[in-house]
C-alpha cells in the first residue's frame, strides 16, 4: 500500500492507538470481506460469515488469556460504564452487601452506583493519598458472607495499577480491567468475572468484553430487564440482539496482532521498556517532572506527571502538540499531564515523548 497518510504520536487514553496493521487489514477488507461483496459492517450478525468472525474474537479471547474451561466469553455494549450497574444488579441481591476497593475516579463511580442497588461498603481506600498507590492487601476488608469484592485494576487517571491480586476464596473477585486486559500475563482463575470497555487494549469503542465464571452465571438474579442479565448473553452467544458487529470484527484483527507480537508475555516486556523510557526521564529531571503515582504502584499503561505550574504544563502540551503528539493532556477532574502506552503505542512513540521531554527540560528547568 502507497503510504499517503500521516501517522500521529498516539498517547490518547480512550479511544486509543489501534495497530497499524489492523487498521490496514481493515481498509483492505472494507469493501469486499471475505468474498461477500459487502463490508462487515453491512453483515447480518445471523450470517455465518459474521459468526465465524465473532467465534474467532471469543477463541483468541480465551487462547492468549488462558481462560480456563468454565467461562463464558460475552460481547456487551454501554462501556465500562453499563457494567457499574450491571454487577451490582445481577448479584447483589437483599441482604447481601458488596465490597469495593477505591483506587481512583473510575472505582468510586462504580461504587456510586452500586450505592444506589444495594447495600455496599468501601473494603479499602487509597483516597487518602489522593490515589497515589494502592492498597496492600492486608489492608482489604471484607468476610465470606461478601457478596463480591470489586476492584479496578489499572487506574488511568492517575497512574497506578495492581501488581498483585487478592486471592478472595469463595467469595467472588470482579474486577474492570478496561485499560490493562492483555498488557500482561495474570490468572483468570482468580476472578468470577472481568469486565473490560474494548477501546483502551482490545479495538474501538463501542464493544465490552466480559469473562464470567458459569457457576457465577448461573447464580445472576433473572428478574431484571432482560438486556441487563448476563444470562441472556450467555445462553445466546451474545447474539440475542444485534451485537456490534464492527467493533467485534476489529477486536479479533487486534487480538490476532496480540497473537503475532508473542501474546501477552511478550506485550509485558515490551510495554516494561516502552513505560521505562518515560519514568527514567521523570525519575532523572531532579523534580522538574514530577510523577503522581509511587514507584510500586506505577502503571505500565498511564503514565502520570506534572510540571512545577499549570503555566508551564501548558506550555509542554502546545510545544508536545506541534512536535506531532495527541493525547498527553491529563484527565479533565485533575489536569497535569498524561502519557497512555498502551498494548499498540509503539516503541518508537514513547521513544520520541521520551526525547521530547528531555529537550524541553534542558530548555526549561
Amino acid at each position: 500500500m502507497e503510504k499517503n497518510y500521516k501517522r500521529v504520536y498516539n498517547f490518547n487514553a480512550g479511544p486509543a492507538a489501534l495497530p497499524l496493521t489492523a487498521l490496514q487489514k481493515a481498509q483492505a477488507e472494507l469493501l469486499d470481506f471475505n468474498g461477500t461483496g459487502m463490508s462487515v459492517m453491512e453483515l447480518s450478525h445471523r450470517s455465518q460469515e459474521y459468526e465465524a468472525v465473532h467465534n474467532r474474537a471469543i477463541e483468541l479471547l480465551k487462547e492468549l488469556l488462558a481462560i480456563p474451561a468454565g467461562y463464558e466469553v460475552l460481547f456487551l455494549q454501554g462501556g465500562a460504564s453499563l457494567q457499574f450497574a450491571m454487577v451490582p444488579l445481577n448479584f447483589l441481591t437483599a441482604g447481601t452487601k458488596a465490597g469495593y476497593v477505591l483506587t481512583g475516579v473510575w472505582s468510586e463511580k462504580a461504587y456510586a452506583e452500586a450505592q444506589r442497588l444495594g447495600e455496599v461498603f468501601v473494603a479499602a481506600s487509597a483516597k487518602a493519598g489522593n490515589y497515589c498507590q494502592i492498597p496492600a492487601l492486608a489492608e482489604i476488608q471484607y468476610n465470606v458472607e461478601t457478596a463480591y469484592l470489586h476492584i479496578t485494576s489499572n487506574n488511568t487517571i492517575f497512574g497506578t495499577a495492581w501488581q498483585e491480586f487478592p486471592d478472595t476464596e469463595a467469595v467472588p473477585l470482579i474486577a474492570d480491567m478496561s485499560s490493562d486486559i492483555l498488557s500482561k500475563p495474570f490468572d483468570v482463575s482468580k476472578f468470577s468475572l472481568i469486565y473490560a470497555g474494548a477501546q483502551k487494549n482490545l479495538g474501538p469503542a463501542g464493544v465490552t468484553v466480559v469473562i464470567i465464571r458459569r457457576d457465577l452465571l448461573e447464580k445472576a438474579n433473572k428478574n431484571i430487564p432482560t438486556m441487563l442479565r448476563y444470562g441472556i448473553y450467555g445462553k445466546n452467544n451474545s447474539l440475542y440482539n444485534t451485537p456490534p458487529t464492527f467493533s467485534i470484527y476489529m477486536v479479533k484483527l487486534m487480538l490476532e496482532w496480540v497473537k503475532e507480537q508473542g501474546g501477552a508475555a511478550a506485550l509485558y516486556q515490551h510495554n516494561r521498556q516502552k513505560a521505562g523510557l518515560i519514568y527514567d526521564v521523570i525519575d532523572g529531571s531532579n523534580g522538574f517532572y514530577l510523577g503522581h503515582a509511587q514507584p510500586a504502584a506505577r502503571s505500565l499503561m498511564n503514565i502520570t506527571f506534572r510540571l512545577a505550574s499549570e503555566a508551564l504544563e501548558k506550555k509542554f502540551l502546545e510545544a508536545a502538540q506541534g512536535h506531532g503528539f495527541v493525547g498527553l493532556a491529563g484527565h479533565r477532574s485533575v489536569g497535569g499531564c498524561r502519557a497512555s502506552a498502551y498494548n499498540a503505542v509503539p516503541y518508537e512513540s514513547c521513544q520520541a515523548l521520551r526525547e521530547f521531554m528531555l529537550s524541553f527540560y534542558k530548555e526549561y528547568a
